[in-house]
């Protein structure tokens, strides 16, 4: 099937000339599209309250004066307590006034100050001859950092060898046809900081797609040179510290309009970086609700285009913040108090040591393309043509309408939104690729839970991990058994298996254990010199054993069988 299938083709782009590209024409009227977020915002919020803006105001405003105090950051204006400042004083001599025209015009006043300060600061631009510039950085860098240890150091790879470790699977010409008929959002999952600098290299240069617009955290642009470059790469930049309406409808004006406007974006719905290791099984709906509002715009308009979705799993065999995330993910669900560890991403030192042992050892990174659909959750042809579940051809438009006409139905929408988010998750779970250092890493630790049945998942990580030590035999017989049911649920479409987990089983172990243990000092797994499974670190483990909840194959470990020999280990 085409689907299933490694995409080994590197494809040309659909729009060979940069100043073609959606997103760079959005970028040359930037004030313009500012002033579209502007006008959106205040009418949205205009229905919201009823044109009264008093106490959103006030709230707004001191609530900005908190974080300015409690979250100051450096790449905050240097005139920001100014402009809040005057902004109180405005509303306070609101109080005065005794004509209600007044008031309401005082007050959208202040509004638009307001969302066109936000929308300054969100609205990014795209420099053609930046990404170009940036395209040959990353080029250089990964072909260098992909050369075999051995050889001479001014060796900068086979020029195939970056396009091969970068593996995609999926329906990619139908991607590349949709991309010609309407606007895609691709919407991956995201576990590391790297995830939107190699989906945007691998879109660019392995897909053909002209660059998408993606979100990007405010606190980056603390760093100079990231700031350069997301400045003018097409980022808009997201303020997690902003929680007010204001700033919200700002934001979900701007990717609404933007979308409708043809640029292909990228959304990571579920917020963040998965902290468990999971894949993403809840998503958020903020942003996720201006894909079907911008569907239903361009209904509204009678305008010729239409809005794909295309779900993107991505895979690792380790990810370099994984210590940090699972310490975050035990100190939430336990409530327990663990001890601050440092985001190694953050660090340069340590992001260059990941990526010259990623790029520079025999591993890859997977990207799972899922079935596209369209903004309603239904699947469509290579045309773009809708269908149900029945396979019966649907009109878009249709789901819009209210007396014959399309119109504007914020509650049904919601209801729409919803139904996208269930289909995203179905299929991150039905995309999601399991590596050979998946099925390892998930069969050791359910081992370790079969063994020690009455303790609690706290209970399990305090123990020494001396003690945990499984025969090879035993092992390999559990892992046998998983990957059994992961070829079962292979064949009923449920999940997607990567081929070197259909080897010889003592090749399968020692293939994910070897990938599983490239970059961490304190190894996940490893195998000792008597031959028996260990390992040196049990919170890791949890953290990749997790990438396979959800299956219900931990019941091959845990039905009746042959009990697994736990010895301690020799010291």
């Amino acid at each position: 099937m085409r689907l299933m299938e490694e995409q080994l083709q590197l494809y040309p782009h659909i729009l060979p000339d940069l100043e073609d590209w959606p997103i760079y024409k959005l970028s040359l009227n930037r004030r313009d599209f500012i002033e579209e977020i502007n006008e959106q915002t205040i009418n949205r919020l205009h229905d919201k309250y009823q044109g009264d803006f008093g106490d959103l105001l006030a709230k707004t405003i001191y609530q900005e004066r908190i974080r300015m105090r409690e979250k100051p950051w450096r790449v905050d204006p240097p005139n920001e307590a100014q402009f809040w400042k005057k902004l109180r004083k405005k509303l306070e001599e609101v109080a005065s006034l005794n004509n209600n025209a007044e008031i309401q015009a005082t007050q959208r006043e202040i509004l638009y100050k307001i969302t066109d300060r936000y929308s300054e600061e969100i609205v990014g631009s795209f420099v053609p001859e930046t990404f170009l510039k940036v395209r040959k950085i990353l080029t250089a860098l990964f072909k260098r950092l992909l050369s075999k240890r051995g050889q001479k150091t001014q060796s900068w790879g086979k020029k195939n060898q970056l396009y091969h470790r970068i593996k995609t699977y999926g329906d990619i010409e139908q991607i590349r046809s949709l991309a010609q008929k309407g606007t895609i959002i691709v919407v991956p999952t995201h576990f590391s900081n790297l995830d939107s600098v190699l989906i945007g290299y691998a879109i660019d240069l392995k897909v053909g797609l002209p660059s998408f617009s993606y979100g990007a955290g405010l606190n980056l642009y603390n760093f100079g040179p990231a700031a350069y470059f997301m400045n003018r790469l097409g980022a808009y930049r997201v303020d997690r510290r902003k929680k007010n309406p204001v700033y919200l409808e700002t934001l979900k004006s701007m990717s609404t309009i933007s979308i409708e406007k043809g640029t292909h974006s990228l959304f990571f719905a579920g917020g963040t970086r998965s902290r468990s290791g999971q894949v993403e099984n809840r998503l958020k709906l903020g942003l996720l609700s201006t894909v079907v509002e911008a569907q239903r715009a361009i209904c509204e308009k009678k305008l010729d285009n239409k809005v794909f979705v295309v779900p993107l799993v991505l895979d690792y065999h380790f990810v370099l913040e994984a210590r940090y995330l699972i310490e975050q993910h035990l100190r939430e669900i336990g409530k327990e108090k663990y001890m601050e560890i440092r985001d190694d991403s953050k660090s340069k030192r340590k992001l260059l040591k990941f990526l010259i042992q990623y790029y520079n050892e025999s591993s890859e990174i997977v990207m799972s393309f899922g079935k596209p659909f369209d903004a309603l959750g239904n699947f469509v042809d290579d045309d773009g043509n809708s269908f149900d579940e029945q396979g019966r051809a649907v009109e878009i438009s249709d789901y819009f309408r209210s007396d014959g006409d399309v119109s504007k139905n914020l509650q049904r929408e919601s209801v729409y939104t919803k139904l996208l988010s269930n289909r995203i998750v179905e299929r991150f779970k039905k995309d999601n690729m399991v590596l050979t250092s998946h099925l390892v890493a998930f069969t050791a630790f359910e081992v370790l839970l079969r063994e020690q049945p009455h303790l609690d998942l706290f209970g399990i990580l305090k123990l020494p991990f001396e003690d945990f030590c499984i025969e090879m035999a035993d092992f390999e017989l559990y892992c046998s058994r998983v990957r059994a049911k992961l070829l079962q649920l292979e064949a009923s479409g449920d999940v997607k298996i990567s081929d070197p987990i259909k080897w010889e089983m003592k090749a399968v172990i020692e293939d994910g254990i070897a990938k599983l243990g490239l970059y961490h000092a304190k190894k996940p797994l490893k195998i000792s010199k008597e031959g028996c499974i260990t390992t040196e670190n049990l919170k890791l483990l949890l953290y990749y054993h997790n990438r396979m909840i959800g299956y219900g194959v931990e019941k091959e470990i845990h039905k009746s069988g042959s009990k697994v020999t736990m010895i301690q280990q020799q010291s």
